[in-house]
């Protein structure tokens, strides 16, 4: 069996991967076990790189707010701010700090410098703005978007002014409140204000769908792609917010969901652009349902964003989940021998990526146990999945950095 595993190993190359697939997809996507890792991240540049070069890769799209990303797009675009600004400002759930993504910005601006706008890379983060403790006020998103729309359209056609807008919002500070996400009393996400403030959204985003010919001959096709990105998370917002406030047993399940199906909305915007590389979570782009255990809650389960983009788009959506062997600074040792992480750390490379089906028939009946995890940040692959992605990314040992 070693030697059948062996055959399916090759090196974690753009190349490699594209003998992989039918096609090349508009929507390659990357997992990660584990969170924090620069190893991980710096393959992930290595690889991105490869695409651009090789494959016409132009956009990368990683988990983090969709909002905040607009600030790291502007920067690689057209080189607006500077990099310790956008590091700060352009990122969600810390991952400003990471040391990769600060390399693969800076790369990305150099690759732009002197190139035609149609030849430049673009970044998008496809988060929510959403943090596990919270959400963030609809203020700036819903602010833009009419922002955008008076500027533009008869005022007459505006469903509501900005001072209305203001009035309904209020203090940010509500909308924030990390006691929220434990106690639905705590949440404003139902207040006759939200509610007011959902139905406007809804109709500043059918009005900017609308005037879209008249909008992008005014601006540009750019200017409405972020307008409309701004009523995503808007409209996502406060119906995250509402559901908050919800006292059912289904809160925690719809709330999941809820940020898989903006990541999916963001993502399916980003592929009509152009062929991006995406990068997150394995749970949040895996085609079978997600589990999770969050605090003494019962599991969870909902479809990720990874399932619900490859239901529209098919083939044209590509998975490859990254599994791997230690982090020994976090508890995790090298796996048993007879799980599929035990099989591939067994390979003498340190890294490389395997075709999943081949690897699936190579086990034949012989189905590997599931990895238990020493450590509630990193999580093994689930065998019983295997054959749902198109590859495994297989890193044997993961450094403290």
């Amino acid at each position: 069996m070693a030697t059948d595993i062996q055959d399916t190993a090759h090196a974690v190359e753009a190349a490699a991967v594209m003998k992989l697939l039918p096609a090349r997809p508009r929507l390659l996507a990357l997992g990660e076990p584990t969170h924090g890792e620069d190893t991980l991240l710096d393959l992930r540049n290595e690889l991105f790189r490869q695409l651009v070069e090789q494959e016409g890769y132009r956009t990368i799209a990683i988990e983090s707010d969709c909002v905040m990303g607009l600030v790291v797009d502007d920067y690689v675009a057209t080189g607006t701010g500077t990099l310790d600004e956008v590091m700060e400002r352009g990122f969600s759930h810390g991952f400003g700090a990471s040391a990769a993504n600060r390399e693969l910005v800076r790369w990305m601006r150099a690759y732009n410098d002197g190139r035609a706008a149609s030849e430049r890379l673009r970044f998008a983060g496809f988060d929510g703005p959403l943090e596990i403790t919270g959400a963030a006020s609809p203020r700036h998103a819903l602010s833009a978007l009419h922002g955008y729309l008076s500027a533009l359209v008869d005022a007459d056609l505006l469903p509501c002014t900005a001072e209305t807008l203001d009035r309904l919002l209020g203090a940010d500070d509500r909308w924030t409140n990390p006691a929220a996400m434990m106690d639905p009393a705590e949440s404003v996400g139902q207040s006759a204000e939200a509610k007011e403030l959902r139905l406007l959204a809804d109709d500043l985003v059918a009005l900017l769908d609308a005037q879209t010919p008249h909008l992008i001959t005014a601006t540009s096709r750019d200017d409405w792609d972020r307008a409309c990105l701004y009523g995503r998370a808007a409209t996502g917002l406060l119906r995250y917010h509402f559901w908050m406030a919800d006292t059912s047993p289904a809160r925690m399940t719809r709330l999941i969901g809820l940020r898989d199906s903006m990541m999916a909305d963001n993502l399916l915007a980003v592929a009509e652009r152009n062929p991006t590389l995406v990068h997150a979570h394995n749970s949040h782009l895996q085609r079978d349902k997600s589990t999770m255990r969050m605090w003494d809650q019962p599991l969870l389960e909902w479809w990720s964003a990874g399932a619900l983009v490859n239901a529209r788009l098919g083939k044209e959506y590509a998975f490859l989940a990254t599994a791997l062997g230690t982090i020994r600074h976090q508890g995790v040792d090298t796996p048993p021998p007879h799980t599929v992480e035990g099989l591939l750390y067994a390979l003498p490379e340190d890294r490389y990526v395997v075709d999943a089906t081949r690897l699936a028939t190579a086990l034949g009946d012989a189905r590997p146990a599931a990895r238990v995890s020493p450590w509630f940040g990193y999580s093994p692959l689930d065998p019983a999945h295997l054959a749902e992605n198109d590859g495994i990314v297989f890193v044997k040992d993961v450094p403290e950095c």
